[in-house]
């Protein structure tokens, strides 16, 4: 299985605004601004400042993501936006209704949100990083043998003592997105970014996922999960199917709100000068 194989990802998903394969302010803010969030998430606050360090953390969050988002493509701000719409579902179903996992304060913090959209700005930065290009089959094979070690140790019950199936099963995710994904180093860099997100969210206290799922009870489950960036995998994979689809129908509806609104017109004929008669 050549797991470093096949076509390059389109320039749409690979390079910013600018024209850049790295930004580099995105991938020193990204890294910075989610390990500064966990830890003053983390502090022991007064009894009834926890709704105001949220409401600063939330709002200074998606204060970063949308001046981000600015330098970014109008694909790229679409994949955003779906990831964070998704990511959001997804937590309010598995952590305050079902408690798959549960956050510190009792429900999900109001970063979160926006956290998901620079989660998935930080792998696609990683992704497209030309260190990523120059070198994409050994960081493939790199993520391969890294995350099936954390799967291996995991269902085995070697870190804390649970036997972390849902590790293994989302590492099993990883690999496919690795083989058949429409973009392959972007999910490196989501193994990379989410393993850094939820080996430090957990090690803080600030959520703590449950020993075993929460519907069957039988399903063993890692805190965290050793294939966490394979369930993230499922976000980014939409992200890529669904924007261009948002996209043409946005485009779709803008012209016909804004009849020629996308039209190139033509440049202005140039002015005829009548010959100067002769003295």
């Amino acid at each position: 299985m050549k797991l470093g194989a096949g076509p390059r990802p389109s320039s749409e998903l690979t390079v910013n605004r600018a024209g850049q394969h790295l930004d580099p302010l995105a991938a020193a803010v990204i890294p910075a601004w989610i390990g500064v969030v966990l830890v003053a998430a983390s502090l022991p606050v007064p009894d009834g400042a926890e709704l105001v360090r949220q409401l600063i953390l939330g709002g200074a969050t998606w204060l970063v993501l949308v001046v981000l988002l600015r330098r970014e493509t109008a694909p790229v701000r679409v994949q955003t936006l779906v990831v964070v719409a998704l990511a959001t579902c997804v937590e309010y179903t598995f952590s305050p209704l079902l408690q798959a996992y549960t956050y510190r304060i009792g429900t999900v913090p109001l970063f979160v949100p926006p956290g998901h959209g620079l989660v998935y700005l930080a792998a696609l930065t990683l992704g497209r990083s030309v260190l990523a290009g120059r070198y994409r089959r050994p960081l493939v094979v790199l993520t391969v043998l890294a995350g099936g070690a954390w799967a291996a140790a995991g269902v085995l019950g070697l870190l804390g003592g649970r036997h972390d199936v849902l590790g293994a099963f989302w590492f099993v995710c990883l690999l496919a997105f690795l083989r058949w994904g429409p973009n392959r180093m972007l999910y490196v860099g989501a193994f990379a970014v989410v393993s850094y997100l939820e080996l430090a969210g957990t090690a803080l206290g600030i959520w703590t996922w449950a020993p075993a799922d929460p519907v069957l009870h039988v399903i063993g489950q890692g805190n965290p999960p050793s294939g966490a960036a394979g369930g993230y995998g499922w976000f980014d994979l939409w992200a890529l199917l669904l924007a261009p689809r948002l996209l043409a129908v946005w485009r779709s509806a803008r012209r016909r709100a804004e009849p020629g609104a996308d039209d190139v017109h033509p440049a202005d004929p140039p002015v005829a000068v009548a010959p100067t008669a002769a003295p």
